[in-house]
């Protein structure tokens, strides 16, 4: 084999300058080519397809691409592309300087192999070639083989090639499983801080839900909370924090946080906002929120709202009509400007409180007052309690599909037994 390499070597040295110059050429077109074509999402998944698609058409060989999951464990096949027909390409002509395909190895000919062998050849004209996907000494997350028969030897350029190509596919995907860690730290944070919204008096029924965005679960700072507040009324809170993201989940956490405090002082929805506002307008690492607080007060039977630049809550009544409150909106939580003013309607037996965020209704390119039309023209089967309300809602306006995270709140005055 060393003699083999020996004699292409020089045979490369005694190439013509002008021959050489155009695989050189070639070899950098072609190293344009993976730039562009590699790593052109944020999945491991497609990343691996592209360095499999993208071997296999300029390496003129059937590349697979295996990765590592734990050590100790079989790799698991990610990727496999062949190469396109004619076998053949202008790609790998430039890189290997030859106009036909050279004669079949003799042979007893061994694989020319890069980090690991992929096992010897099937037939005597068969080529294999095998290289980490690893950055320089980091840990390998895998390997990408490439074999085919005839057409020759893995060339110098073609081996440099796949090792660059490996390489970049190998930061990529490293830039993805760290993004998928993030994402996953963020999601059970949220849905930690979501899945115990408080404890409410007995005399109110709630429920809630939190889908994160997209197909990524792309977290962002949405939440719902319930405060127990004196004389059997409880404070209902749903908020959205700007961003997506670990960050805006701890700035949520922040924001739950001091309001739980401020809610406990028992001032009405008004003032607990002004607080709120001032505190995190001297805090200027806090991202802004805008926040909508009801305070149901189930022996009177009425709800005092108030919102910091947030949409409005709807009322389903027990015949499955919906009704959106009309109430005045102030600027986000952060902004240190005030302004919060308070709204007080009553709630008749049956009437469930639907509290929620942005993503539950909004869609790209469309009016909000569209997007809120389209909720209050919801017609919910009757006597639906907090649990089917929350349900019902999801299913119809499509919020598993939502491109932004969804937190909704639904509340209902348990109804008396009767004496």
């Amino acid at each position: 084999m060393a003699e083999r390499d020996a004699e292409r070597e020089a045979k490369r040295e005694r190439e013509p300058e002008g021959a050489r110059e155009g695989v050189l050429l070639g070899r950098l077109r072609a190293m344009e080519r993976a730039v562009g074509e590699i790593g052109t999402t944020l999945d491991g998944t497609s990343t691996c397809r592209e360095l499999a698609a993208f071997t296999a058409r300029h390496l003129r060989a059937t590349a697979t691409v295996d990765l590592l999951t734990e050590p100790g464990t079989a790799p698991r096949r990610a990727a496999r592309a062949s190469p396109p027909e004619p076998a053949r390409s202008p790609e790998s002509a430039e890189l290997s300087g030859r106009p036909e395909p050279p004669e079949p190895e003799p042979a007893g000919h061994t694989d020319r192999s890069v980090a690991g062998s992929a096992g010897a050849p099937t037939a005597p004209d068969a080529h294999r070639l095998s290289v980490p996907l690893a950055v320089h000494e980091e840990e390998p997350l895998g390997t990408v083989t490439l074999s085919r028969t005839g057409g020759g030897p893995f060339s110098a350029d073609e081996v440099a090639l796949a090792r660059y190509a490996a390489r970049l596919a190998a930061r990529h995907l490293g830039h993805a499983r760290r993004l998928a860690a993030a994402e996953d730290a963020a999601l059970h944070l949220q849905r930690a801080l979501v899945a115990e919204p408080g404890r409410p008096h007995p005399n109110l029924e709630i429920a809630g839900g939190y889908l994160p965005a997209g197909p990524r679960a792309l977290v962002g700072g949405d939440w719902f909370e319930t405060v127990r507040l004196h004389f059997g009324r409880s404070l209902l809170v749903v908020g959205d924090v700007m961003g997506h993201g670990l960050d805006a989940a701890v700035d949520m956490n922040a924001y739950r946080t001091a309001l739980r405090e401020v809610a406990a002082t028992d001032l009405p929805p008004h003032r607990v906002l002004r607080h709120l506002d001032s505190v995190v307008a001297e805090d200027g690492a806090r991202r802004p929120a805008t926040v909508l607080l009801v305070r149901v007060d189930p022996a009177r039977g009425t709800a005092t709202f108030a919102s910091a630049g947030h949409l409005p809550p709807a009322v389903f009544g027990a015949d499955g009509s919906a009704d959106l409150v009309d109430l005045p909106v102030g600027p986000p939580l952060g902004t240190g400007v005030g302004g919060y003013e308070p709204t007080t309607r009553p709630l008749r037996p049956g009437d469930t409180l639907l509290l929620f965020t942005d993503g539950l209704v909004e869609r790209r390119g469309e009016d909000i007052d569209h997007s809120l039309a389209r909720l209050a023209a919801l017609r919910l089967p009757r006597d639906c309690g907090p649990e089917q309300v929350v349900d019902q809602v999801l299913h119809r306006l499509g919020a598993h599909g939502a491109e932004d995270d969804v937190a909704v709140l639904a509340a209902r005055i348990r109804a008396r037994p009767p004496q």
